[in-house]
């Protein structure tokens, strides 16, 4: 009888480690799920409410100009904003306080933007392109200055035929710009 009770005692102690390690694991686990959950959960409340199932066009920049882009667009484009920016940090793929992720908006349009860290074999096109209908031809005449200033013309303000007047421009950045006027 002793013996059965010293082989009941053992496997109820062995049950009860094992069972201690891995309520340990199940614990660190869903300590880690928590932890994503939460940063998701910033994320997530972070970006404006009305963001949730728009499409919002997204600036990779291999070049670290994200900011200088972004800053460019805010201040160029009327009733646009920052939104928010999360920086790398030190330990970061890219310089340290570079952008990892920002949203603005420019005139009621979401963007984003990021300093990518690795170079990819691609960049901008103009076959995608931001297209802007201008208000009035003092507003596309800006524009199409300011964007085209250190940039590229791919069609100069004119009448094309579809509209009164209509500008391409190929920004600094390498974005991509529409300006028409109907």
């Amino acid at each position: 009888m002793k013996i059965i009770t010293v082989i009941l005692f053992l496997a109820l102690l062995t049950f009860s480690c094992s069972d201690f390690k891995n309520k340990s694991e199940s614990d660190e686990e869903l300590n880690a799920l928590r932890t994503e959950l939460d940063s998701l959960k910033n994320l997530m409340t972070e970006m404006p409410a009305d963001a949730k199932g728009q499409i919002i066009t997204f600036l990779t920049f291999q070049d670290n100009n994200a900011e200088n882009a972004m800053n460019f667009y805010v201040e160029l484009f009327d009733n646009s904003n920052i939104i928010n920016v999360k920086r790398w940090g030190k330990e970061g793929p890219v310089e340290e306080g570079k952008i990892m992720q920002a949203t603005f908006n420019i005139n009621g349009s979401l963007f984003m933007c990021s300093d990518s860290p690795p170079v990819h074999d691609w960049n901008f096109t103009p076959a995608v392109s931001n297209y802007i209908e201008c208000e009035n031809e003092n507003e596309l005449d800006r524009l199409f200055s300011e964007l085209s200033e250190n940039g590229d013309v791919a069609m100069p303000l004119g009448n094309y035929g579809f509209s009164q007047k209509f500008g391409w421009v190929v920004d600094q950045f390498g974005v991509s710009w529409q300006l028409n006027l109907q």
